[in-house]
């Protein structure tokens, strides 16, 4: 199949999904005939060339699919729905873009948020199963059972294709922005494969966020959130050269996209001066320090890593607590990152967390080696290399032991 036919289906499965739950009612169903049309049309539409209207093709092998597995439900439960599918007309392309009212879906109340990160992952991002998978630390059976047993609680729960309610936006749309955040993750560095990054999964990330950022204008987290893709996602182009990884330091910062930092610095200093600052925010200001600095040696990093001590006690994960090590290493030295780090893997098990594991030895090596240990940093960075499942940052990590002299 070939990038543009894949981005295609992407682009199209959310309306045709959103087509599919309008007419019948049954996510649960009709996430799994919108997946057999999406595998009908990766199949013909190669050989046989692209339909001159893909989305209403779509609708109607997903109709049909729907249809047939209605019908068979309908068998081995015998209700009285059968009538209603008879009579039912096919439902109509549409123009409205469903994607939105698909990721609050997905975040129905009745899911736990980690069901409806990864529903919301599987039926709106396009993700693949395993890479929910990857995300999560777990297995792709394990994930499969947990976004089945999700489409099946929001089915008993008789979730409607419908807006929420002022008494559950809140939390629904902050589940929305853990979904759109996880999504640009997985796109901006890619959990497995032989690229560093999935322009697509950042795109589509980017634009669902700007669609909520514009229903919510005035949550700052949105804005916060949208300003943290837009800033990330200026410095892609420098992050790889010659199909290897190039770090922050190293970037030519000449290829860093000015209009998205203007953009991005422009939107977090919009609500940097609201009381209650989120982890977004937080996030978002971050990048915008990074991006204030046309030199790596004009980093203010003392003001980096004071902003992630600040995030660190609102949001204590691992990924945070590694990156104000960083921080502190380059703020402060090496020597004492190198001491912190000692203190929060014995505080916090650091290296004993799976999705945090890999990048703790590759922390670690890259200060030992910063402080001249470099038999260690060798065999650290070989062990973090051996734990990626990306061709390109195991090639980075293996070629920064074999550098070390």
């Amino acid at each position: 199949m070939t990038t543009a036919v894949e981005h295609l289906l992407r682009t199209e499965a959310p309306q045709v999904l959103g087509a599919l739950v309008r007419r019948f009612g049954r996510f649960d169903v009709a996430e799994d005939a919108v997946q057999e049309a999406l595998l009908a049309a990766s199949r013909s539409w190669p050989a046989d060339g692209v339909p001159e209207n893909p989305r209403s093709w779509l609708i109607r092998v997903g109709y049909r699919r729907m249809v047939d597995l209605l019908r068979a439900e309908q068998t081995r439960h015998r209700h009285e729905e059968r009538a209603a599918i008879v009579e039912t007309g096919r439902p109509k392309p549409t123009e409205i873009d469903d994607s939105l009212t698909l990721l609050l879906l997905c975040c129905h109340p009745a899911l736990s948020t980690t069901s409806q990160v990864a529903l919301t992952l599987r039926a709106v991002g396009g993700l693949t199963t395993a890479e929910i998978a990857h995300a999560y630390g777990t297995t792709e059976n394990t994930m499969g059972t947990r976004i089945s047993r999700a489409k099946q609680q929001l089915a008993r729960a008789g979730a409607r294709f419908t807006p929420p309610t002022d008494a559950d936006r809140d939390t629904r749309t902050a589940a929305v922005m853990q979904v759109l955040y996880l999504i640009f993750n997985e796109g901006y560095t890619v959990s497995a494969g032989d690229e560093l990054t999935r322009v697509d999964l950042t795109a589509e990330a980017i634009r669902l966020t700007r669609m909520l950022h514009a229903s919510v204008p005035d949550d700052p987290e949105a804005t916060g959130l949208l300003a943290l893709m837009l800033l990330t996602e200026a410095r892609r182009e420098a992050r790889s050269e010659n199909a290897g990884l190039v770090p922050l330091e190293e970037q030519h910062r000449t290829r860093w996209d000015r209009e998205l930092i203007r953009e991005g610095t422009a939107m977090i200093d919009s609500v940097w001066h609201r009381r209650d600052i989120g982890p977004y925010q937080l996030q978002a200001a971050i990048a915008a320090v990074h991006a204030a600095a046309t030199e790596p040696e004009q980093t203010d990093w003392t003001q980096i890593a004071a902003l992630y001590l600040w995030l660190e006690r609102l949001t204590p994960t691992a990924p945070v607590r590694l990156s104000r090590v960083v921080a502190v290493a380059r703020a402060y030295g090496p020597v004492r990152g190198l001491a912190l780090l000692d203190d929060l893997a014995e505080k916090h098990g650091l290296a004993d967390e799976p999705l945090t594991r890999q990048r703790t030895l590759a922390v670690r090596a890259h200060l030992l080696d910063a402080t001249g240990d470099t038999t260690k940093a060798r065999a650290f960075y070989r062990d973090a290399a051996a734990l990626t499942d990306n061709v390109i940052e195991r090639r980075y990590l293996l070629d920064k032991a074999e550098r070390i002299v």
